[in-house]
């Protein structure tokens, strides 16, 4: 009976307990100091004068110019990562070297000839046609050479694919199996017989701006002077 009439003393001294030890669990809880999460500084290396700021327009490549200034009426960089702008700089240079080349060729090679004792005539879109059935040894060293020329440039400026791919895992808008190097500048593939490439930034940036624009404008040229003769099937000057 005693046992009995204890029983709610007991219990009514274990309630007593109870609501402070909720207190106290509840205070060390609100002091603890959240966890601050600090986000990564991504560095990038400075490379030719030039160290990529991914808010400016390219990156802060050259290449813009007045009137146009940030010309990019289709949104091509628009929210690209750095790696997919430098690749976008790299076609871009590449395909403007090949342009210009390209269009001091037909307008020099449909009137000037000397090569293959003068059996290459014509419009110049059929030349390399021509030069594969006059000389077929030397059309296969060409092939051969301007291969060797993009597997060296791809060595240069490229990472192995199987590097790229494991690097681009965690890059937004992928290329998988292609990556220019984080060191490498995009067109300088170190090919500079004649000294003429500025050791100033300014100057560098200057001189890689006029070969963007004149690129670009061969690119037009160029295309032009393709369409034109395939649609006439003459010479780009008749006379």
């Amino acid at each position: 009976m005693k046992f009995i009439l204890a029983l709610p003393l007991l219990a009514s001294s274990v309630s007593a307990f109870a609501p402070q030890l909720q207190v106290v669990a509840t205070q060390v809880l609100r002091s603890t100091p959240e966890a601050i999460i600090e986000e990564p500084v991504i560095t990038f290396p400075t490379i030719n004068g030039w160290t990529a700021e991914p808010a400016k327009f390219c990156a802060g490549l050259p290449g813009a110019l007045s009137p146009l200034g940030e010309f990019d009426p289709l949104g091509f960089s628009k929210d690209l990562s750095l790696q997919e702008i430098k690749r976008y700089r790299e076609a871009e240079v590449t395909h403007g070297r090949v342009a210009m080349m390209a269009t001091v060729g037909y307008l020099v090679s449909e009137k000037f000839h000397p090569l293959f004792g003068g059996q290459i005539t014509g419009p110049a879109n059929s030349h390399l046609g021509q030069v594969q059935e006059v000389a077929p040894f030397f059309f296969a060293w060409l092939v051969t050479a301007i291969a060797a020329a993009e597997l060296g440039r791809s060595l240069i400026g490229w990472e192995k694919p199987t590097d790229a791919l494991v690097k681009n895992q965690e890059v937004e808008g992928k290329t998988w199996l292609s990556k220019l190097n984080d060191e490498y500048y995009p067109g300088d593939i170190g090919f500079d017989p004649l000294g003429l490439k500025p050791s100033d930034a300014t100057e560098f940036a200057e001189m890689q701006t006029k070969e963007l624009q004149n690129g670009r404008l061969a690119m037009i040229g160029a295309m032009g002077m393709i369409v034109q003769e395939q649609v006439s099937g003459a010479t780009l000057f008749l006379n």
